[in-house]
């Protein structure tokens, strides 16, 4: 398992921490990876100002001033390569239960042989 994000590299440490992850965080410099799969999403200039009176610095944290920001997702993709399951949300509070992430990869390692 694997988290991408856009967020500076200087930042892993703390989310990492925060979130106590067991998995590898990747970098999106830029967001675009996001971009290429059609996820990303630029702030529109009224919502960076309210970002930012929550001090929501969305381009420092990112290290970029693009104000893109990714749509959370989930996608497991088995041992060929072969997207199984896909999930992604515009509303970046709504994200995939872990649970039901659970569940499909138990599925996946039912339909699938061992690789060697």
């Amino acid at each position: 398992m694997v988290a991408i994000s856009p967020q500076d590299k200087k930042y892993d440490r703390a989310l990492i921490e925060k979130h106590r992850l067991g998995f590898a965080l990747l970098h999106d410099p830029g967001g675009k990876v996001a971009s290429e799969f059609g996820l990303a999403w630029t702030l529109p200039e009224d919502v960076r100002e309210v970002y930012l009176q929550f001090g929501l610095d969305i381009p420092r944290y990112n290290g970029d001033d693009s104000w893109t920001l990714p749509m959370p997702g989930r996608f497991v993709v088995d041992r060929e390569g072969i997207i199984r399951s896909a999930e992604v949300h515009p509303d970046y509070t709504t994200r995939p239960e872990p649970a039901e992430t659970v569940e499909v990869l138990k599925g996946l390692d039912r339909s699938q042989p061992a690789s060697p």
